[in-house]
């Protein structure tokens, strides 16, 4: 009955976590979820009410721009000058999209033919390559390891990878290793992109998540990273808009141009009021961004010194709201996380669903008060680990 491509999927990684988690809530648990990266505050109030103003004028009921409102392309690559520096036209260097998500997982079918090769991190966000695969590509892994501080070892892709390589996806602050990148990396990428002809997708999705004075480069500030290649923003984390759906790519023209041809003939454009409450969120202050990463931050220390007094190695992230996790001696990622579950009532993501370099850690995310944060750590030390 199904098509190939369906039949060959594995479950997707949060929907089997979720019938984890209500299992256990049907038994009468008391669940602290740590799994999935959806925040637990609201949007900001002035982003909510630009959208309810939005929404009853009778102009935004109609079909979008394909594109995109040219007022939140705008806006958009106001806030990249502002924020990173980029000079970037609205008209062509930017479209709107429909979440970073779809973005992701539409962008191999303006590059990829049948055969041609994307190279994909592992471990990673699983639309990467479940996106190429659906293109008819095939995903070349890059294994991404803590002796290389997650970062990809660019020299050891073979020549005749190369041949058929047509994109590569990055992800920094990555998901879900938390790790960064800096410019020196990326302008390694660029050269590497140059001689091989590749189109570099850097998903910046957890920009604007950074602590302790860390600011995260953008992709497209190193020089001749506008020839290669595209960098995608997405407003769900920014300003805890996930469901609202709304993101942005900016970057070549010629890159951008077939990615519109693909959401053209894809889907009708996200909704303007949606964007109008977009280009609040862009235009406004910034503060409210900052005060959520106060929270996260605190949240995360919580975290930190709960894990590291049962033992546990772990680092503290610069970015992102993850904390990644090396899991205890004799144990697997599966395990541990079941153990976590059934034994302490706490959601956390084994690494191993983040592709099998993700082996031998578990994803928390920082989506609890401090006060349910540090709950968890009261189970999690009364545990026989």
């Amino acid at each position: 009955m199904y098509s190939d491509r369906i039949t060959s999927l594995p479950p997707y990684l949060f929907a089997t976590i979720d019938a984890a988690k209500a299992n256990m809530k049907a038994k009468g648990v008391d669940v602290i979820d740590l799994g999935v990266g959806d925040p637990d505050q609201p949007t900001p109030p002035h982003i909510v009410d630009s959208m309810c103003d939005a929404v009853r004028n009778p102009a935004t009921h109609r079909y979008p721009s394909y594109t995109g409102m040219l007022s939140f392309r705008e806006a958009a690559t106001n806030w990249c000058k502002e924020s990173r520096g980029l000079d970037l036209d609205p008209a062509t260097e930017a479209l709107t999209l429909i979440g970073s998500k779809e973005g992701v997982a539409h962008l191999p079918l303006a590059f990829i033919n049948p055969g041609d090769i994307a190279l994909c991190p592992d471990p990673a966000y699983p639309v990467y390559k479940i996106g190429t695969e659906f293109a008819g590509g095939k995903a070349h892994i890059m294994p991404l390891l803590e002796e290389n501080d997650f970062l990809p070892d660019l020299e050891a892709i073979s020549k005749d990878v190369l041949a058929k390589t047509k994109m590569m996806f990055l992800n920094y602050p990555n998901n879900p290793t938390s790790a960064t990148a800096d410019t020196k990396f990326f302008e390694e990428v660029v050269q590497f992109a140059r001689e091989n002809n590749i189109v570099v997708i850097h998903d910046n999705a957890y920009s604007e998540m950074c602590y302790d004075g860390y600011k995260a480069p953008s992709f497209l500030s190193v020089d001749g990273a506008m020839e290669v290649g595209m960098e995608l923003y997405s407003l769900s984390k920014t300003y805890n808009m996930t469901g609202w759906r709304l993101a942005f790519a900016v970057g070549n023209k010629e890159a951008i141009q077939g990615f519109g041809k693909v959401k053209s003939n894809i889907d009708s454009g996200a909704f303007d009021a949606i964007q109008m409450a977009g280009i609040t969120a862009l235009s406004s202050s910034q503060q409210c961004v900052a005060d959520m990463n106060k929270i996260y931050e605190e949240r995360r220390d919580v975290l930190l010194k709960g894990l590291n007094g049962i033992g546990l190695d772990v680092k503290a992230p610069k970015a992102t709201f993850y904390v990644w996790t090396p899991v205890p001696d004799g144990h697997d990622s599966i395990g541990f996380s079941k153990l976590l579950l059934e034994e302490a009532g706490i959601v956390a993501t084994p690494g191993v669903g983040f592709g099998e370099h993700g082996e031998g850690y578990i994803r928390f995310a920082l989506t609890q008060t401090a006060e349910r944060i540090s709950e968890a750590v009261g189970r999690m030390e009364k545990l026989t680990i």
